[in-house]
């Protein structure tokens, strides 16, 4: 297990490689598709988008409300092939990681290459089980999206895998040509 903090560095995207289990910490941002799409209307407005995304995270997640006495409910990815259309972008204005699920399209895959980010995928169908390592959220921007509202996060050895890493390797092409499907 690899231990990294946010907001993460060159030298750490650099070190990982796809399959590789982190325990991830620091602060990410959640953001599902609603919210992707007002960061793009703000920068066809040539407004600022409502956080400093250079070597920010972004958690593809838009969490149930709390419960009694948590801080946020069930925090469970989302399919992050919905994300792909404004992803090169936001790599390009300096994001430099993702979490979610799913395989990418190989636009995405290779705007990781070429602005040395990484994608990571979370557990899906865990995300009661996910939102134990998340020790504090705070609602940022959009509230009128609701779960889909821009949500700062601190997380606490939050686990990932390492699915795209920054030289082009794919754990999903990994596996089909580990297991011959």
């Amino acid at each position: 297990m690899i231990h990294i903090k946010t907001p993460l560095t060159e030298e750490t995207i650099l070190r990982l490689k796809a399959g590789d289990m982190v325990e991830l910490s620091g602060t990410v941002y959640s953001a599902r598709d609603a919210t992707h799409k007002k960061f793009f209307d703000a920068l066809e407005s040539r407004e600022a988008l409502p956080f400093d995304i250079e070597g920010q995270v972004i958690y593809y997640m838009g969490p149930t409300p709390p419960p009694p006495r948590k801080i946020i409910g069930a925090a469970g990815p989302t399919t992050s092939s919905r994300m792909d259309s404004y992803t090169p972008r936001l790599l390009e204005l300096g994001l430099k990681g993702m979490i979610g699920k799913g395989k990418r399209s190989r636009e995405v895959r290779e705007a990781i290459v070429k602005n040395k980010a990484v994608y990571f995928a979370a557990i899906g169908g865990a995300g009661a089980l996910a939102a134990k390592r998340i020790i504090k959220s705070k609602l940022i921007a959009y509230p009128e999206l609701g779960p889909e509202a821009l949500y700062k996060l601190e997380m606490d050895r939050f686990p990932l895998i390492v699915a795209n890493d920054s030289s082009g390797n794919d754990i999903f092409e990994l596996a089909i040509k580990r297991w011959n499907i």
